[in-house]
């Protein structure tokens, strides 16, 4: 199989299924010397875990993170770092009634068509499960970006089904378990989510997503557009099914003389190109934004065919999330941070030393 690689010099290459014995990740291209511990990679994988609250899965991992290799003495040694998550929670026997059919909107149908053969336990390889080894790597690419370019990650739950979730604060997304940066609208999003549950169904979000403080320069102008591969790793995150940057479709009804960020003496009058241009980075904030389509797991009774091509109706157990999109908002972060990682150690291989007098703007 291939398709299990991100990047160019600093490539992620995961590992594992949903019922393994674990799951993980390769990272390599990591630069030497950068200080690094368990401490520095648990945190982001403890904002995405399952079981947090009753809102998404109730499989209990703790997605306690090893690190294999890579490291010495608390640095990085320039080796592949191995990080190994072992799953502890697997209940196997909520998927025997799949084995031999396929469910509506999932991964079942294409995943045996093109390999003839498919683990059914959790969804395998396709699981939302796979989503924590990017998580942990990312927290390698954010640790180095931070050190040497100061750059910050954000993101927040910005739909919850029908349901907008309007700007407050940043201060508000730490403190809910929907990553919504708006405190007076909880309730109505708990409320929401439990009728969901109580009818066995599912519901899609919109994840936004920020890098502040980001180099000018990273990207390419033709193939390697920073934007491109932004949008390639975001729409690897499992059931994404849209991605902007900056003003996205938005854009599709302003006037040039609106969407056209001008540039002054003391920076850019707005940012609707995302914080690219031309594939390459301006130094404004780097904005993004997911469609999350609704869980495809869902205890509802639906049609489908068995492997013989006859008609049967599906009905998923299990415990899965009503909206992945609840815990997706880390994972949006993860796979932003380690393209620009990419692109920021590509850049300084070949522009390192490029020099003009033009100011940088902001």
């Amino acid at each position: 199989m291939s398709g299990n690689t991100l990047g160019t010099l600093f490539t992620v290459t995961t590992f594992g299924e949903s019922h393994g014995p674990a799951i993980g990740c390769v990272v390599d291209g990591c630069p030497p010397g950068l200080a690094l511990s368990v401490d520095d990679i648990q945190p982001e994988l403890d904002r995405r875990r399952p079981g947090t609250s009753r809102h998404v899965t109730q499989r209990q991992e703790p997605d306690t993170v090893e690190i294999v290799s890579g490291v010495y003495e608390g640095r990085t040694t320039g080796t592949p770092i191995m990080l190994l998550i072992r799953n502890q929670d697997q209940r196997s026997k909520d998927y025997g009634n799949i084995l031999d059919t396929f469910r509506p909107g999932h991964a079942d149908y294409t995943y045996w068509q093109k390999y003839g053969i498919r683990d059914p336990r959790g969804g395998g390889r396709s699981s939302a499960r796979l989503t924590a080894p990017p998580v942990a790597a990312a927290a390698i690419a954010k640790k180095w970006l931070l050190e040497q370019y100061g750059t910050t990650f954000g993101g927040c739950m910005s739909q919850l089904g029908e349901i907008a979730i309007p700007f407050e604060s940043w201060d508000h997304v730490p403190h809910n378990p929907f990553f919504a940066a708006n405190a007076s609208i909880i309730g109505q999003l708990e409320d929401y989510m439990d009728a969901l549950r109580r009818d066995g169904d599912s519901c899609g979000a919109r994840i936004d997503v920020v890098a502040r403080n980001v180099p000018v320069g990273l990207g390419e102008p033709l193939f390697d557009k920073l934007d491109a591969d932004i949008a390639y790793a975001l729409m690897g995150i499992n059931a994404v099914k849209g991605v902007e940057i900056g003003a996205g479709f938005a854009s599709v009804a302003q006037k040039g003389s609106e969407h056209g960020d001008a540039l002054t003496p003391g920076g850019f009058v707005g940012n609707n190109a995302g914080g690219v241009l031309g594939g390459i980075s301006t130094g404004q904030d780097i904005t993004a934004s997911i469609a999350i389509k609704p869980t495809s797991s869902i205890r509802t009774p639906r049609p489908s065919i068995d492997k013989s091509g006859q008609a049967i109706e599906v009905e998923t157990h299990g415990r899965h999330d009503p909206c992945v999109g609840i815990r997706a908002t880390p994972i949006a972060e993860a796979m932003l941070a380690l393209v620009l990682m990419d692109h920021a150690l590509r850049h300084r291989a070949q522009c390192a030393d490029v020099r003009v007098e033009t100011p940088q703007l902001r």
